[in-house]
């Protein structure tokens, strides 16, 4: 599978392609079957397929600091297109000049000039071009005029609707077992592991304090089941069940929110500095505030047992 970033690594001899183009966010069950339907059309005409998406969110270009919660980083995102059996995946920087195209240039620099597009399939939703003006109807009038045809594919999964906004508010309101059916696997959160107040490690449950991309979509403040994962040179495929804990540890009067994760049963993990994703499978319980360290303590090891049951399957 081959991985593009920007319209100027596609090869000068790319022949003609079934095309599909999104943003994708989250990559969930409607989207796999828009890149779906794209693949097997391809595989059907004896062509290529490739997915476009797009980094950063189109909206923090148009309307920076508007867009939603994102549900999958950029290099996630582009990873996940790839595990649906496309032949290649473009990221295309969206920058002020792309937002500025109108939806005719932009299907001919995009589309014909470049991927020589012999199918486009979208979302039913799609929108594209100068202030969203292009729709599927004036895609596949465009199609007529570039010899492509142009197809819109309802986002469902077993008959209904999937929706990012959906997805988020689960995420929002702590649903992440929600969350996980429409996204089709658990809600991922990533970042690099950094040094926080050492509490966990002084009450027997050393966390990893994980510093999110920016703009992450991060459930509700609480307590979740789920693993903990890590693929470095110390820790290769590394994917220990896992407690974890968002919020601003009240108990200790703290104000920073935090996403931490103890991985169970281990103390002999020295992860700061590593790249980390946590994926959360269950919600435990809210965030409390306890009256002493006794009583937390007793409530983090309830968590612990809870959590280890969640993740035992």
């Amino acid at each position: 599978m081959r991985r593009w970033y920007g319209l100027d690594e596609v090869p000068r001899d790319w022949g003609r392609s079934v095309v599909t183009i999104g943003v994708f966010d989250g990559v969930h069950r409607g989207h796999q079957a828009v890149v779906g339907r794209a693949a097997r059309l391809a595989a059907e005409l004896g062509l290529p397929s490739v997915v476009i998406t797009f980094d950063p969110h189109p909206d923090e270009v148009v309307r920076p600091g508007s867009h939603p919660p994102l549900l999958a980083s950029g290099t996630r995102r582009a990873a996940l297109l790839g595990d649906l059996g496309v032949d290649a995946v473009m990221v295309l920087p969206f920058t002020l000049e792309l937002s500025r195209m109108g939806p005719d240039e932009f299907v001919q620099s995009v589309l014909v000039d470049r991927l020589h597009a012999a199918r486009v399939i979208v979302g039913e939703d799609f929108r594209f071009g100068h202030k969203a003006k292009g729709d599927v109807p004036l895609l596949r009038e465009l199609g007529e005029k570039y010899d492509f045809e142009a197809e819109g594919v309802p986002l469902l999964a077993d008959g209904d609707t999937i929706s990012s906004t959906a997805i988020r508010a689960a995420l929002a309101d702590g649903r992440v077992e929600d969350a996980a059916h429409e996204l089709g696997r658990p809600h991922r959160v990533e970042g690099v592991v950094v040094r926080g107040h050492q509490r966990g490690r002084g009450l027997g449950f050393p966390t990893a304090n994980v510093e999110s991309v920016p703009h992450t979509a991060i459930p509700a403040d609480g307590v979740y089941a789920g693993f903990l994962v890590c693929d470095s040179e110390r820790y290769p495929d590394a994917r220990w069940p896992a407690a974890i804990s968002i919020g601003t540890n009240p108990t200790f009067e703290g104000v920073a929110r935090t996403v931490e994760a103890y991985a169970l049963d281990r103390d002999d993990l020295d992860l700061y500095g590593e790249h980390v994703a946590v994926d959360f499978t269950a919600r435990i319980r809210g965030m409390l505030k306890f009256d002493s360290i006794e009583d937390l303590i007793e409530e983090m090891n309830h968590d612990v047992e809870v959590a280890r049951e969640a993740t035992s399957g």
